[in-house]
């Protein structure tokens, strides 16, 4: 039997109810957070995205050194992503082969067939002083967040990578959604990519834990400040992306986390990426998965099994 261990994540929290975006905590593997060191050194040749060559890897990197804010940069090709940092580049090495790699080749596994159409930039700075100047100088705007953001205009990914690899996952999740699930609604974008802001491997899949979004669900679910689910999967970006935008995050999180938990998550997501078209909300084949016809029954039901969790969270590790 698999052994079990208590890991505490060392980050004083806030209950943020409003918050609309995935604060930076470390994404965990096989019971220990990621932060082994890659030795330096010549990288084998990497992976060819579906819609790239290695001559357009080599194209792009070659434009991207034009580009480097100074010389404390470097770059690592990690397809379809080229990961680009101010650490040093061991450190953006190993950015690139434990965090990235790790979260796509599992995503990919379970969720994604497609790679993004194009070239995609990871920018990973080291702290926020050089997050703010940077991001700045590269695509002249503030960042929105002092975590990190996905920008489909600029094919980037921009990072605070002092806060910590979870939205890094997060982050990931929104390119390759938007390759493989366009039609794909707020909810369950946000709440895939919550999902993983806290992560680890079970049994060779990647797998969400519980995080620092429980508490302000909690509070919320007391205050009858949950909405129903229809209304949840129905909600369009404006309404997702307003004033309570905390509350549905968490709320989107903590459905993923339950279908995952009963074996039900990647079920569910093949179901509703095959039925979109009759279904473009989700919530019918939400229904049919949990073979439930009545959803105010089940939110009930939900809603005690969140009030029942807690911040702990076990890793099983490999025997």
């Amino acid at each position: 039997m698999a052994a079990t261990r208590k890991l505490q994540v060392g980050l004083v929290m806030t209950v943020m109810t409003a918050l609309a975006v995935g604060l930076g905590l470390a994404c965990q593997r096989n019971g220990a957070a990621i932060t082994a060191k890659v030795p330096a050194g010549d990288a084998a040749a990497p992976p060819i995205a579906a819609n790239s060559t290695a001559d357009d890897f080599a194209k792009h990197t070659s434009e991207l050194r034009k580009r480097l804010p100074s010389t404390q940069f470097s770059i690592v090709i990690q397809a379809p992503f080229i990961v680009v940092g101010d650490e040093p580049p061991d450190i953006v090495k190993q950015h690139a082969e434990e965090t990235v790699k790790w979260a796509v080749d599992r995503l990919k596994q379970d969720f994604f067939a497609k790679d993004p159409q194009s070239i995609l930039d990871i920018w990973l700075y080291k702290d926020a002083s050089s997050y703010e100047r940077n991001t700045w100088q590269l695509f002249n705007e503030h960042p929105s967040t002092p975590y990190g953001y996905y920008s489909s205009k600029h094919k980037a990914l921009i990072m605070n990578i002092a806060t910590g690899g979870g939205t890094l996952v997060h982050e990931i999740v929104h390119p390759f959604m938007e390759a493989n699930f366009p039609a794909c609604p707020p909810w369950l974008n946000e709440g895939l990519g919550s999902l993983y802001e806290q992560c680890g491997e079970e049994n060779g899949h990647i797998h969400g834990f519980v995080n620092w979004r429980l508490p302000g669900l909690q509070q919320a679910i007391k205050a009858k400040n949950v909405s129903p689910f229809k209304k949840l999967t129905s909600m369009d970006a404006d309404e997702f992306y307003g004033d309570n935008s905390g509350v549905n995050y968490s709320q989107s999180r903590y459905l993923c986390y339950y279908l995952q938990e009963k074996g039900l998550l990647v079920k569910f997501y093949q179901q509703f990426h095959a039925n979109q078209k009759n279904d473009p909300s989700g919530f019918a084949t939400l229904q049919k998965i949990l073979r439930e016809p009545d959803m105010e029954r089940f939110r009930a039901n939900w809603e005690k099994y969140v009030l029942n969790l807690n911040q702990d969270f076990s890793l099983r590790l490999a025997n």
